[in-house]
């Protein structure tokens, strides 16, 4: 009997043995590899972009994203809340929002891309010392002007308060209306923060 069939299947169980366990090794050696492609913390915080799902956001409902280590709000907001904006604007130090405190591309009182006005996105940061302001949406809060007030944003720090597209009101320490960062749509429901919105 001849050795050769033996030797012949012997041979052939190796090489797929061997195949087998190079494969498992590319593999494994290819997973931390392409993860490394994905934003370590530190060039996240550093200003990597970052995404949002609206679609989980409901109508007067606020959620928080971090973007290079600072919060930033993402509010949907009702039709009501849109109507009552421009009944404010003699009560806001810049109602048109003539300080350079967000993109060219937000425009008008809502402070959005035009035809995106449902959805407020801000640096939850006062400009006043930096402190995270208070999300107070509820309309009539007797520790905020009562009936005047109608949703907005309170900084618990010293005082200061915002309208509901981050316009700061008169006679507050805050300077100037909360920042919108750079943010682009990429689909209807999804946001990235960092990343300007194209013409």
């Amino acid at each position: 009997m001849s050795n050769d069939g033996v030797n012949a299947g012997r041979r052939r169980f190796l090489t797929a043995a061997t195949s087998v366990v190079g494969a498992a090794g590319v593999v494994g050696a290819a997973v931390p590899f392409v993860g490394s492609w994905n934003p370590s913390a530190k060039a996240k915080a550093a200003g990597a972009p970052v995404k949002a799902n609206l679609n989980n956001i409901e109508e007067g409902q606020m959620v928080v994203v971090e973007w290079r280590g600072k919060p930033v709000y993402v509010v949907r907001r009702t039709a009501e809340t849109l109507a009552n904006l421009p009944k404010l604007n003699d009560e806001l130090r810049d109602p048109e929002s003539v300080e350079p405190q967000q993109p060219e591309y937000v425009k008008g009182v809502a402070r959005t891309i035009p035809g995106k006005e449902e959805f407020l996105i801000l640096l939850g940061l006062c400009t006043h010392l930096g402190c995270a302001p208070m999300y107070r949406p509820e309309v009539g809060a007797a520790d905020l002007g009562g009936d005047d007030w109608l949703g907005g944003f309170f900084c618990p720090c010293h005082g200061s308060k915002y309208d509901l597209s981050g316009r700061v009101y008169k006679g507050v320490p805050a300077p100037t209306n909360l920042e919108v960062p750079p943010h682009s749509y990429d689909t209807d429901s999804v946001i990235t923060v960092g990343v300007d919105q194209e013409a």
